[in-house]
């Protein structure tokens, strides 16, 4: 429930000038971004660009948040959350208001992107989220409250980003703030400590939600529910023991997660070339003499071309990477 301080945080109507106490920048009012339990988002206009402000009134929520946002600019190459540009108070009255600006990151939500660019982003999509939670967790740090909703795909090139850190915990403390559908506490699937497995958790649950997009209740919860609904979709199905073993919490990092997927997009992409090959030879007319020796040259040289195939798209993926990488630095 919002009290009367909170209500009147969320009523500043567009036009409204937010000057800060201590750095005088002065912040005009555009609309209402979004809001929840720690305070009010404003899309803002600054210097000739717009930015993202969070007002509150509780000021120790404010100070958590900023103290995440300074953790994460220390992390090379961490780009999942925003980047943070100020932080001050703003005399309202006789009172004094603590709000922090941040880099506005603009652009469709996850289940949106997927939706109108098609599932096989998802793959992509979720191998960038788990880069950046490996450099979170190796940093200390659980995201905790990770959901579509807060994941925004900007572009191009496309990249995922996350506009909300308010529940990102240090870990081994419990989950300060949780989504029921992508928390396995609501689940019965494990604790809400925060540890790595729990946002793997949340990943997992994710990538079932693009293939269920509004969702589904919970009814006998557990492994029981959830592995029927995965082998239900067919685009769920190809994941099924890394959606398993996330769900389950048998993966103790982000990489190990990040690894299987790319061991299997690597598979796949083999797979695939090995049953076009096997289609050209079937359509093939070929002597009975030359058949057998025929047959051991066109194995030999579907294994050799299904490595390369394999090589080839981790050089690419990594390539990706690296220039996704780069680009943030500069």
């Amino acid at each position: 429930m919002m009290n009367s301080s909170s209500k009147s945080l969320s009523n500043i109507i567009p036009g409204t000038i937010i000057e800060g106490k201590w750095h005088k920048n002065r912040y005009t009012v555009q609309n209402v971004l979004g809001s929840g339990a720690n305070g009010i988002v404003y899309l803002v206009q600054f210097q000739n660009r717009q930015v993202a402000l969070k007002i509150s009134d509780n000021g120790m929520a404010i100070t958590s948040e900023v103290n995440v946002l300074k953790s994460f600019q220390k992390v090379q190459g961490y780009t999942l959350g925003p980047s943070l540009i100020d932080v001050d108070d703003w005399e309202k009255g006789d009172k004094k208001i603590p709000f922090y600006v941040m880099e506005y990151i603009h652009g469709p939500d996850l289940l949106t992107f997927v939706r109108k660019r098609g599932y096989a982003w998802t793959g992509v999509l979720i191998l960038q989220l788990l880069s950046d939670l490996e450099s979170m967790h190796h940093n200390g740090w659980i995201f905790g409250d990770l959901k579509p909703e807060n994941l925004i795909v900007t572009g191009p090139p496309s990249k995922i980003r996350c506009i909300d850190v308010g529940g990102t915990t240090i870990q081994g403390r419990a989950i300060k703030e949780f989504t029921e559908f992508y928390d396995r506490g609501y689940w019965g699937m494990g604790s809400r400590k925060a540890e790595p497995s729990y946002d793997l958790f949340a990943v997992g649950m994710i990538m079932i939600n693009t293939a269920y997009p509004k969702r589904f209740s919970k009814t006998t919860g557990g492994m029981k529910q959830l592995k029927p609904l995965i082998q239900q979709k067919p685009e769920l199905q190809k994941f099924e023991k890394i959606l398993i073993q996330a769900l389950e919490g048998h993966y103790q990092s982000a990489k190990q997660m990040r690894d299987d997927m790319l061991e299997l997009f690597s598979f796949q992409l083999a797979g695939n070339q090995e049953s076009k090959t096997r289609q050209k030879m079937r359509n093939k007319p070929t002597s009975a003499k030359g058949t057998m020796v025929g047959r051991r040259i066109n194995k030999k040289k579907r294994r050799k071309k299904g490595i390369i195939e394999s090589f080839i798209i981790l050089m690419i993926i990594s390539f990706l990477y690296f220039l996704y990488i780069y680009e943030q630095i500069l």
